[in-house]
């Protein structure tokens, strides 16, 4: 079938599973997170958690995570890939155990942000062993794979998690990273052999530097201007500051003869098309998917278990359709897959306006089922184009710049569709609140969490706010999914415009031709 010797290590498979078992620890953390904030913000059952407080158990993770992945990969590539994954797998470990045992959300909030240390060691690193380990013509075929395994994390997160939280205290949703990360540090150790730069040239020490600092500013005015409005001189100093770190940071790239990123790039389509794009998709994708889980747990009164199954088939069509994005690419081209995976993904996103609070359940869940089948066929042909942009030596810095772009874009996701949930559910609600206590009204237009709180106080009037409350919450959850449609047709656009289609070379023996920086690094 290959007229061309396979430059694949021999064991090339069975170290994507290892792999696989690293980055799921990574993924799994965060969906199972989402059906246990209802629980962490009980007094008594969790840790008491405030609305600000629980999205800084989210974004703490994130705010680290977003600022060391682009450096953790350049790392990663110069030190060794496989050392990266075993310190990132221990560190991750370590903090999900800090997490478990927790004794109050400041804590949390600290144990979460270890978590981002070793994620942000631990997610650069295994796409930038697939790019060294794999022959480039199988490559696709195992990112597919690869993006399968986050389907396969988001669909156990959610039900795991509900089941856990039905049996056990809270702890055990993080208590349960513990036994995956032992086995994981096993496997690689044994399986995956260590890979770097063999001319890695000196470290780009400012440029570094200048990429955390402007991405940890960045991301934190976002998550700042998202909790607390964009309206404070605080949140613009963050990001207009972040902004313009990073703005220094690609001059200084331009100018020095080691540059950590080779900025140019950006001006190649196959390398800023993809780029652009999981970014829109992730910002558009991760704000709906957080409002989802209180429109599941509160307006409509599921249970964690519950809600999680019902964003089951999100992730089943994660797990069937991106393992066979890659035969897709090979016969339609990456532009017109991702075209269609987009289109699927702003259908499925819109659709979300037409769904309230006696909406047929299935409903949901189709719509997930449609969202999930657009987003497999996105990002497989997205990172695969990324990956292919570069040689083989230098695959972490790839990697790390399109986790790093998902990361930041799926904050600032969060933050501005949750900023105008938050702005349109207040607005909705507070003419109903006229005749409640004090305490009582300024909880529930803090959130819909807060106003089933007051509700549990209020004795025969709760009905009604609730009532209003559910009401206010899905009008917002209309507004954020109307602009998250719209934020993902943007993608589409660049798509059709920068997106590289079919290569012309499509016979199997031409295709290494048509990546000659990579045969040259087999």
């Amino acid at each position: 079938m290959e007229p061309h010797q396979n430059t694949g290590h021999p064991r090339r498979w069975a170290i994507l599973g290892v792999l696989v078992i690293s980055l799921l620890v990574v993924v799994l953390d965060n969906t199972i997170l989402n059906v246990a904030l209802r629980t962490l913000a009980d007094p008594v059952h969790g840790l008491g958690a405030s609305q600000g407080e629980l999205e800084w158990a989210i974004n703490s993770y994130t705010l680290v995570f977003a600022g060391l992945l682009f450096t953790f990969g350049v790392l990663g590539d110069r030190l060794g890939r496989r050392r990266f994954l075993l310190i990132g797998l221990a560190l991750f470990g370590l903090a999900s155990l800090l997490s478990a045992y927790a004794q109050d959300p400041a804590q949390l909030i600290a144990a979460r942000a270890l978590m981002g240390v070793g994620g942000a060691a631990i997610m650069p690193v295994t796409l930038s062993i697939i790019s060294n380990v794999f022959d480039p013509r199988e490559r696709a075929r195992a990112i597919g794979v690869w993006a399968g395994a986050v389907g396969l994390a988001v669909a156990i997160g959610p039900v795991l998690g509900g089941a856990l939280l039905e049996h056990y205290w809270w702890g055990s949703v993080f208590l349960i990273n513990v036994p995956v990360v032992a086995l994981g540090l096993v496997l690689v150790t044994a399986l995956v052999p260590e890979s770097r730069d063999p001319n890695p040239g000196r470290v780009d020490a400012p440029g570094v530097l200048l990429s955390v600092v402007g991405l940890v500013g960045l991301t934190y005015g976002i998550i700042d201007g998202g909790e607390h409005g964009f309206d404070r001189l605080r949140v613009w100093v963050a990001i207009v500051g972040g902004l313009a770190v990073l703005a220094w940071f690609i001059v200084h790239e331009l100018r020095s003869d080691h540059p950590s990123l080779d900025v140019r790039l950006f001006r190649v389509p196959r390398f800023a098309a993809p780029v652009a794009m999981v970014g829109l998709v992730f910002f558009a994708a991760m704000g709906v998917m957080f409002f989802g889980a209180f429109y599941l747990q509160l307006v409509r009164g599921y249970s964690p278990l519950e809600s999680g199954l019902l964003f089951l088939p999100f992730a089943v069509a994660q797990l069937i359709f991106a393992p066979r994005s890659a035969a897709m690419v090979r016969r339609y081209g990456g532009r017109a897959v991702s075209t269609v995976g987009l289109l699927l993904t702003a259908a499925a996103l819109g659709a979300f306006v037409l769904i309230d609070a006696d909406t047929p359940i299935w409903i949901f869940s189709a719509l997930g089922f449609l969202q999930g089948a657009g987003m497999a066929n996105i990002m497989p042909p997205a990172t695969e184009s990324i990956m292919s942009a570069l040689p083989r030596e230098k695959a972490g810095v790839g990697s790390a710049v399109s986790n790093t772009v998902r990361q930041v874009a799926g904050a600032l996701g969060v933050a501005v569709l949750g900023s105008v949930l938050s702005a349109v559910y207040r607005d909705h609600v507070a003419t109903s609140l006229a005749d409640l206590p004090a305490p009582a009204r300024a909880a529930a237009e803090e959130s819909i969490s807060g106003a089933y709180a007051a509700a549990a106080q209020l004795g025969p009037v709760a009905p009604r706010l609730i009532a209003a409350a559910n009401d206010a919450f899905v009008s917002a959850m209309h507004w954020a999914a109307a602009v998250s449609a719209l934020v993902a047709a943007l993608g589409v656009v660049i798509v059709l415009r920068w997106m590289p289609g079919r290569p012309v070379p499509a016979p199997a023996d031409a295709r290494p031709a048509a990546e000659p920086e990579l045969a040259g690094t087999a």
